[in-house]
């Protein structure tokens, strides 16, 4: 039995293997949609989430499962007391798969530990998001034909962007990335991932102007400013609009270049690039759908 704890659980070969069948579910969507008949998810989120939880939703319908859950700690057992190896335990007795978003780090480690079925690790704190990770590798595959051979820049809240922390650990694994860090000085990438890519020989630059590194980017993976992570609201306040994409930064692009953007977005992607063809958050929103039914297919073995 396999669990999704970290993007790291694959292989790059898997990865591809997966991806090709996301490739295939899209293209194919009659041929998925009885693969899980009799199957259910169950979908345990401590914190709130739209699109993860959603798109969870959403796979396992298409495939033809059925979902059970609940969307935040205080309509669970937690409200009184649960831990999340008893829930699990008990999960276990109802579903044949669950993904769990935890706002505690290793929380789904802990249910992995105890549970009866397969874990899919949604969001645990600012540490980990796997799921959107595959989304993102997906996404770039999909749309740029290959996984390497680009610089990537990575801009706004890089301290506590748990997307963030793991397309970067993902990346890594591949040929020719180079890594441009755009942040604010209070919101810099941990020094542990850049000890990480200096021990990898990774190069990466951090830089505070997005203008200025905008001419050298294949890719853009914009980021918000994460309310839910601050202990100071003044601190929030101060620079939740530092970085805001808009059509005049866009012109300093390359015609070719991507906009990805695990979303929510609040202010940092201005309306007006939606309309531009590099924008593809929405696009990927859409290959979230598809890797989610593949991670089902192959963690149910039924791929």
């Amino acid at each position: 039995m396999r669990h999704l704890m970290s993007p790291l659980d694959f292989t790059t070969q898997e990865l591809d293997r997966l991806f090709d069948l996301a490739n295939d579910i899209e293209h194919n969507k009659e041929k998925y949609a009885h693969a899980c008949d009799g199957k259910i998810l169950a979908t345990c989120f401590y914190e709130p989430s739209t699109r993860t939880r959603l798109s969870f939703e959403s796979a396992m319908t298409r495939l033809g499962g059925r979902v059970i859950g609940f969307s935040d700690a205080g309509s669970s057992s937690a409200s009184k007391g649960e831990s999340v190896s008893d829930t699990i335990r008990v999960i276990s007795c109802y579903a044949d798969i669950c993904a769990m978003r935890h706002p505690k780090e290793g929380a789904p480690m802990v249910a992995m530990e105890r549970s009866l079925i397969p874990v899919i690790n949604a969001g645990d704190g600012g540490h980990q998001h796997p799921t959107q990770t595959l989304t993102d590798l997906l996404t770039i595959r999909s749309l740029k034909g290959s996984l390497g051979g680009f610089t990537i820049g990575l801009c706004g809240d890089l301290k506590f962007g748990r997307t963030v922390h793991s397309l970067i650990h993902a990346l890594v694994r591949y040929e020719d990335i180079r890594f441009l860090f755009i942040s604010p000085e209070e919101l810099k990438v941990p020094d542990y991932i850049t000890e990480m890519l200096k021990n990898k020989d990774i190069p990466y630059e951090e830089v505070t102007s997005l203008e200025d590194v905008m001419p050298r980017l294949d890719l853009l993976y914009m980021t918000r400013v994460q309310k839910e992570r601050f202990f100071n609201e003044e601190d929030y306040i101060r620079l939740k609009d530092f970085y805001i994409l808009d059509t005049a930064k866009m012109e300093l692009a390359k015609p070719d270049m991507l906009v990805l953007h695990p979303l929510p977005r609040v202010n940092e992607i201005s309306v007006e690039v939606d309309s531009d063809p590099r924008a593809a958050y929405f696009k990927q929103a859409q290959y979230g759908v598809y890797v989610r039914m593949a991670l089902i297919l192959t963690l149910l073995e039924l791929a």
